[in-house]
């Protein structure tokens, strides 16, 4: 079994009084000196290489590892980071990554001499003038049911007297989706064909869906593997997630209706999957550890594969998500875009720890620039999709520019935020990730 123990701690880099000298970092609502995310960028030349986001700059990697400013560990990830895809980077692991994280952050702190600091400054790119691709060439995707009470909430609508299966409390359920549709927040969604059964119908017909919806998930980036037949222990769970970004599985409820049973969802899941540009690495994650929910009395322990003091302690994540609607009157109109839930990820009842455990239990390999979906995450007070929201579509939502929904229409724009908040700690953000429903 994997022995590649992380030993996470609080460093200089996530000291909450550390400023930069970058104008833009300082109160910077996602990207402070405190985040230093890890994404794939090219400034209009067509080159994909690695980046590092810093205020409203991004810090070219390949041109800092070009630049005589590294040495050792933190050299080896910058020169890894060059490449068109942050797979090389993820396949080290978390220590040199962790190494070049400090010594970005003491080439971006306030007190850098001056002409480090001019040296450096050259190796910046706004923001504003960059694309982004995605972070890394996806392998496998994976897509958990993590959180319980959109379980329990969807349960529901389907089986009011036994919403959730006997199975969902001892396993982090799961099924395998498709990599190859998953795109960077941005892409246009094209409203999926696929089987529905219409009330009322006999038979089934071929049709564009017209029960379209989001899902608030996070997506946690693999970085050092395992090998085949070698799982991967809870405890050293950590040792093996590269960051976190944001990711919305957008979701077609009526085909999902008719071909879910018995295997799973299909095309109502494989046509697109958005995740943000940004992935925050878990070393920028340590401070907004925390514990997991205790479970509800009456509630099985997990098994012991499943279970460990230190998960309990730390596994979950303080991380606060939002939903965000803006219909295309509201655009036209100017009218600020409308919330749909604010939700703590501790809501969900696996941890991201348990879900690599889990995943690899039988001898699976997970590879660097894997993807693994928590499943929607929904809590008591709020909920991570219009499934839920509007009650499988008997409950219209009432929006500020006078219209409903029951489910998303064309000209639709979700978008997904998400901060990360420990009390004496800088905040940090996920950036943002969004999708626009294309008119037929």
């Amino acid at each position: 079994m994997s022995r590649s123990h992380v030993d996470e701690r609080i460093d200089e880099t996530h000291d909450p009084d550390l400023r930069s000298w970058v104008d833009s970092a300082d109160g910077q609502h996602d990207f402070p000196i405190q985040n230093l995310p890890f994404g794939i960028f090219d400034a209009g030349d067509a080159w994909r290489r690695g980046g590092i986001a810093i205020g409203e700059e991004i810090l070219d990697l390949a041109a800092l590892a070009a630049s005589g400013l590294l040495s050792g560990e933190a050299l080896q990830a910058a020169q890894a980071a060059s490449e068109s895809t942050l797979n090389a980077l993820m396949a080290l692991g978390r220590a040199p990554a962790r190494a070049l994280r400090r010594a970005v952050s003491a080439l971006l702190a306030g007190g850098t001499d001056g002409a480090t600091r001019e040296r450096v400054a050259g190796l910046l790119h706004a923001a504003a003038n960059c694309r982004m691709h995605l972070p890394a060439q996806i392998g496998d995707y994976t897509d958990f049911y993590a959180g319980i009470h959109h379980a329990n909430n969807v349960g529901k609508l389907f089986r009011p007297d036994a919403p959730l299966l006997p199975n969902y409390k001892y396993v982090p359920i799961a099924y395998h989706g498709r990599a190859s549709s998953i795109r960077l927040s941005g892409t246009e969604v094209r409203r999926p064909l696929g089987q529905l059964k219409l009330p009322g119908a006999d038979t089934p017909s071929l049709a564009r869906s017209r029960q379209l919806d989001y899902e608030l998930e996070l997506a946690a980036w693999i970085g050092a593997g395992n090998e085949l037949g070698e799982p991967i222990v809870l405890a050293d769970a950590p040792s093996h997630l590269f960051g976190i970004s944001l990711l919305n599985d957008w979701s077609a409820r009526d085909i999902q209706a008719w071909e879910y049973q018995p295997l799973g969802p299909f095309l109502a899941k494989n046509f697109l999957t958005s995740v943000a540009p940004w992935i925050i690495t878990a070393d920028a994650l340590v401070p907004f550890r925390t514990a997991q929910r205790p479970r509800p009395e009456g509630d099985p322990a997990p098994l012991p594969y499943l279970s460990d003091s230190g998960d309990q302690r730390r596994g979950a994540f303080g991380i606060e998500l939002e939903a965000i609607l803006q219909t295309q009157a509201m655009r036209a109109r100017n009218m600020v875009p409308h919330r749909l839930a604010r939700i703590s990820t501790s809501a969900l009842y696996w941890s991201i720890g348990q879900m690599i455990a889990h995943h690899t239990v039988g001898g699976c390999n997970l590879r660097p620039g894997d993807l693994l979906g928590t499943g929607t995450i929904s809590d008591a007070g709020a909920v991570g999709s219009l499934l839920e929201l509007s009650r499988g579509g008997q409950a219209p939502i009432a929006l500020p520019d006078g219209t409903t929904r029951t489910f998303l229409e064309d000209g639709d724009e979700l978008s997904i935020t998400g901060h990360a908040r420990a009390e004496g700690y800088v905040s940090i953000g996920f950036g943002e990730c969004r999708g626009r429903i294309l008119g037929q």
